[in-house]
């Protein structure tokens, strides 16, 4: 079985590496940008599935934990960009439960490899450990605060998406162009090349949340996502 896996494993990430950059570079909104994101959230979801097993079979538990937060954050980002007014459910409830126990799980695991009770993953800092930790519950105070309100639109939906899915795209960054450098030749990796591309979904996420939130630009992009999302809804409110 881990062979298999491990082919569709590899086949999701670079296929989820190839269209999320695709995804990131199109006008949001736009027809490509829509296509590259439907096959960069169904890559990411297959890798994601694969890498939770694996790593469940390997016994590291940081892996599944890291497998399981892609898997949590691009589902959440597709409902998110998908729906124009997003109502919460017993989806989002359950999504609430799996990012806490994700970020205390994450939090303890860290703290058992300070202290010596659990072994240190080679090429993982001690940090990253909280880091990651930390990223899940920030995800489930974002959950809180929609369940609270019944729902998100508007630009803090836009913003939920775009955050989920270039901080999904970044984990799988992180874990080719870092966690696998072996597979790249030593001239490359002594050129310093591989760490600004881990890192590149990071300062995008930042463009976007900015140019979204903060420009005219991003306030034309919401009302370009809403009527292509809702088109006979839009025509209708029009000829009334």
């Amino acid at each position: 079985m881990r062979l298999p896996l491990l082919i569709l494993h590899i086949t999701g990430g670079i296929v989820g590496l190839l269209s999320g950059v695709v995804a990131m570079f199109y006008s949001k909104g736009s027809q490509g940008h829509r296509t590259a994101g439907k096959v960069f959230v169904i890559s990411m979801l297959i890798m994601g599935a694969c890498a939770t097993y694996l790593a469940v079979l390997k016994h590291q538990m940081n892996n599944v934990f890291g497998g399981i937060l892609t898997f949590y954050l691009i589902s959440t980002a597709w409902l998110a960009g998908r729906k124009r007014d997003q109502r919460a459910g017993v989806f989002d409830w359950g999504a609430l439960v799996l990012a806490l126990a994700l970020g205390l799980g994450l939090w303890i695991l860290g703290i058992r490899v300070v202290k010596g009770l659990s072994a240190q993953q080679p090429g993982v800092p001690i940090g990253m450990y909280f880091f990651m930790g930390t990223i899940p519950l920030l995800a489930a105070s974002g959950d809180i605060r929609m369940l609270v309100r019944g729902g998100i639109s508007g630009t803090p939906r836009l913003v939920r998406h775009l955050w989920r899915m270039c901080f999904g795209l970044f984990i799988a960054t992180g874990s080719f162009f870092l966690g696998q450098q072996q597979v790249f030749p030593p001239a490359i990796r002594k050129q310093y090349i591989l760490a600004p591309l881990a890192i590149l979904p990071l300062p995008l996420l930042i463009y976007w949340l900015v140019r979204v939130k903060f420009t005219k630009r991003g306030k034309r992009l919401l009302v370009s996502t809403y009527t292509k999302a809702m088109p006979t809804q839009h025509q209708q409110t029009t000829e009334a």
